[in-house]
């Protein structure tokens, strides 16, 4: 009879930070400088779907393997090899309290992963990445870990991904414990408390970036001034009134901190030495944009973010869609892709933006995503991997 091939799959979300993570304290086990909070973005626009699988039929030669996006990808290092180790652990512990159980914490894993978005287009891909890897293996050996504790295990492939193991508004606590222990995701809100809140991203490019985060953000921590006053004040200050905003849904703080922290953010980039350029002239434009719709609108109606590249995500609340994606879908128009017609259909051009801003928009903005705040991970019976342990075909 053949071996038994074990699988099981989830989806995993990607968020992005309204206060942001930028730097670690100890590389080697991903432990940052600063506590951080993001949005879960909804995942029927931005997803990984993950299949995890083993079976004593793995050649034990070929060891474990990752098919991304239909490419071989190296699972051999550091940070993967840590994600691995600490589930295996936990599964030969379930193993060897229950001799009943099947020793699959012995045989080779094989994940086959998609996602439904550029990789490395500075979308967060790493992120909801190794939070499918990290639940869909937890599922496989049917861990009983919590969430906050499997997003211990994904800190250490990407920090942000600890943060992917929720949905709604969520927080990486940085902790205090040299091991770690404590550096762990919680919810600060479920996306049912504030469901109305939309993002739209503006992929600047799609390109992968010139300065890959871990690098930048350590040279960040070794050469600038600016980034030790935000990890001692800024960010503090930041994380508590992120906090209340979201509880008191108040979107005018949510979005002044947001658009704030970016800025601090980039500034310490720009304050590293030599300095780090993620944002572009596109994204400069993005930010003018934003300031012309507020003051239009005579209140804060839009928030703009960005992480280490240069694709603007703004926030808005859905109220406001006419004001916000309006005036954006006006400006590119029908040229580039991702608008939803249910979105746009009706909208008027309640303002017209500078021309030399909307000028630079429309030469720099490749492609828009309409998202919204969305859910964690879900368990699906949709496999990459087939009964016999080959990727399945789709």
């Amino acid at each position: 009879m053949a071996e038994k091939v074990y699988r099981a799959s989830t989806t995993a979300p990607v968020n992005i930070a309204v206060v942001k993570y930028w730097g670690k304290r100890d590389p080697k086990l991903n432990l940052p400088t600063n506590s951080s909070l993001s949005v879960t973005l909804s995942q029927a626009d931005l997803r990984t779907l993950t299949t995890a699988s083993c079976s004593a039929s793995y050649p034990a030669s070929e060891g474990d393997s990752l098919l991304l996006n239909s490419e071989a990808s190296d699972v051999s290092g550091a940070r993967t090899q840590a994600c691995f180790r600490e589930l295996r652990t936990r599964r030969a512990a379930l193993e060897a309290a229950d001799s009943s159980l099947p020793k699959l914490s012995t045989m080779p894993l094989r994940l086959v992963s998609e996602n439904n978005f550029p990789t490395a287009a500075g979308l967060a891909s790493s992120a909801a990445g190794f939070a499918a890897l990290v639940r869909a293996i937890a599922n496989l050996y049917e861990l009983p870990a919590s969430p906050s504790e499997l997003s211990k295990i994904a800190r250490q492939g990407s920090g942000s991904a600890c943060r992917s193991l929720f949905g709604g508004y969520v927080a990486w606590r940085m902790g205090d414990a040299a091991d770690g222990g404590d550096s762990m995701a919680d919810q600060v809100a479920e996306a049912a408390h504030w469901p109305e809140m939309r993002a739209l991203v503006l992929v600047a490019s799609a390109a992968k970036k010139g300065v890959s985060s871990t690098s930048g953000m350590q040279q960040t921590v070794a050469t600038s001034g600016l980034f030790r006053e935000r990890i001692a004040k800024v960010v503090p200050q930041n994380m508590a009134a992120m906090e209340k905003a979201i509880q008191e849904r108040d979107f005018a703080t949510f979005a002044e901190v947001t658009m704030r922290d970016s800025n601090s953010f980039h500034a310490t980039c720009a304050d590293t030495y030599p300095p780090i350029f993620y944002m572009n002239d596109t994204s400069r434009a993005a930010i003018r944009a934003v300031e012309q719709i507020n003051a239009a609108a005579g209140r804060t109606v839009a928030a703009y973010t960005f992480d280490a590249g240069p694709n603007a995500v703004i926030y808005y609340l859905e109220k406001d869609t006419e004001a916000v994606v309006g005036t954006f879908y006006h400006v590119l128009g029908g040229e580039v892709d991702g608008w939803k017609s249910a979105v746009v259909k009706d909208l008027k051009p309640t303002l017209s933006l500078d021309e030399g801003v909307a000028a630079l928009l429309k030469g720099g903005i490749g492609r828009v995503i309409l998202t919204g705040v969305g859910e964690g991970p879900v368990k699906t019976d949709e496999y990459l991997v087939a009964e016999d342990g080959t990727p399945a075909r789709r």
